[in-house]
């Protein structure tokens, strides 16, 4: 919803917009578009009289305990019979209409590969849109109307409004269109695998014969998506046998196109699944006419995503022993990871990276799948590469300690932000690397820790 406020800054609306706790760094952005953000969702500002309301699906119908409505703005709009719309309907008719869209959808790396097809374009001479759920550190902005016809999105499939409950990348009409992979999420709305899947076969029925649909041949359930139906040119990425392969490790590999060496990627991203969401990338920009070569000399450039693996701050410590591992400083990093698969492979690419150095996995199960539990057996698998876990338990409705026991000593648990820090610093020594995994703000824990340790 911040990246459509920005989009209709762009294109000469006065935007203004509300939300509940809004943390950075989209509230950063909105406020230095000159967005006004105004926090709750009071029924006043009907006053602003705006020509059109754009509702996210955070707004629902649903009332608070003592019957009043959680989101008075919207009753007031409804009572009103005033204009109002889906972000993703608008976005349809205002924004993508006549444009040759390249949509990333997926459980996993969205937000990461939109933000690298959206680079390569850019380095390719196309002036691309684009809107992706972050901040690319290429762009420093989440969304552009761009001077070109393509435009690169991030394609959701959760829930598109509380009056719609289509995934959001139906609205798109995708021409080259990336499923990166698909798993069990949106425990909240979907019953089960199958139900995400029939979502995905619905993206595919809107890719016309002249498109191009790139898809991770690792993934068996894209494969049954496929199985539904397809009626587009299909190009894999991945496996062994893919259109598009990688040999060599994930920061330095070779890039092959049905079987011969096409470019070379050279970059600062580490993780099996970076690699895979560059393949996926240069396949989809091959679509529009981009080179692999081109496409890898634009990767070699990427600078990732504001809070993917971003390193937020370096602390030396200095206490007991002697030695280089005594003097090295504490690194604290913020992942958006929250699903349990995102949380393995995000450690997993720190543990490339870092060699045998210590890490300490601090997350927060945050979205609406983790908080019901849907997956909370799958967490000491997730944790597996790490040293030691720091879970914040605060308003789960289970029992994290139970959750996390196949860990023993090396997992902890803490009802609040404090708690939590306070934990992490009677643990941690000099050469850790601190990573906060959370798809929110955290409370701030980073901040804190930094402040904790600079005292330590």
């Amino acid at each position: 919803m911040g990246g459509l406020a920005a989009l209709a800054r762009e294109a000469g609306h006065r935007v203004t917009g509300c939300d509940a706790g809004v943390y950075p760094p989209m509230s950063d952005q909105l406020r230095a578009l000159g967005i006004e953000l105004i926090e709750g969702f009071g029924a006043d500002q009907m006053a602003l009289q705006p020509d059109m309301f754009v509702v996210g699906n955070v707004v629902s119908r649903a009332h608070l305990a003592d019957g009043t409505p959680k989101f008075p703005l919207m009753e007031a709009i409804l009572d009103a019979g005033a204009p109002y719309t889906s972000g993703p309907q608008w976005l349809a008719e205002h924004v993508l209409q006549g444009r040759h869209v390249l949509a990333v959808a997926g459980t996993h790396g969205k937000t990461t590969t939109t933000a690298m097809l959206a680079w390569i374009l850019e380095c390719a001479g196309l002036q691309p849109g684009f809107l992706v759920g972050g901040v690319p550190m290429n762009f420093e902005v989440s969304a552009r109307l761009g001077a070109g016809k393509y435009f690169v999105i991030e394609a959701d499939e959760y829930d598109t409004a509380f009056f719609d409950k289509r995934s959001k990348f139906v609205h798109y009409r995708t021409r080259t269109a990336i499923l990166n992979n698909l798993e069990f999420d949106h425990a909240d709305i979907f019953d089960n695998l199958a139900a995400i899947e029939r979502q995905f076969h619905h993206l595919i029925r809107t890719v016309p014969a002249s498109g191009r649909v790139v898809v991770n041949a690792l993934e068996e359930s894209l494969t049954r998506v496929l199985h539904q139906g397809c009626w587009s040119e299909v190009r894999s990425f991945g496996s062994a046998v893919s259109d598009f392969t990688a040999l060599g490790e994930p920061d330095h590999f070779e890039v092959h196109q049905q079987g011969t060496r096409v470019a070379q990627v050279a970059w600062a991203l580490g993780g099996v699944h970076n690699q895979l969401n560059a393949l996926a990338a240069i396949a989809a920009a091959d679509h529009v006419g981009v080179s692999a070569e081109i496409a890898a000399h634009a990767l070699g450039r990427f600078e990732n995503v504001k809070r993917r693996m971003e390193v937020r701050a370096r602390v030396q410590l200095n206490i007991g022993g002697s030695g280089a591992s005594a003097q090295a400083p504490v690194t604290i990093y913020d992942d958006f990871a929250h699903h349990p698969t995102a949380i393995r492979t995000t450690i997993d690419g720190l543990r490339r990276k870092v060699g045998s150095a210590r890490i300490l996995a601090v997350f927060e199960p945050r979205s609406n799948t983790m908080k019901l539990g849907a997956m909370k057996a799958q967490l000491p698998w997730s944790l597996e590469e790490a040293d030691l876990a720091f879970c914040h338990s605060g308003g789960l409705g289970w029992d994290a300690h139970e959750a996390l026991t196949p860990m023993g000593t090396r997992a902890e648990v803490g009802d609040n932000i404090d708690a939590l820090v306070a934990q992490v610093l009677a643990q941690v020594r000099p050469g850790d690397h601190i990573l906060c995994m959370s798809n929110g703000g955290f409370g701030g824990i980073h901040l804190k820790l930094m402040d904790a340790l600079q005292k330590k």
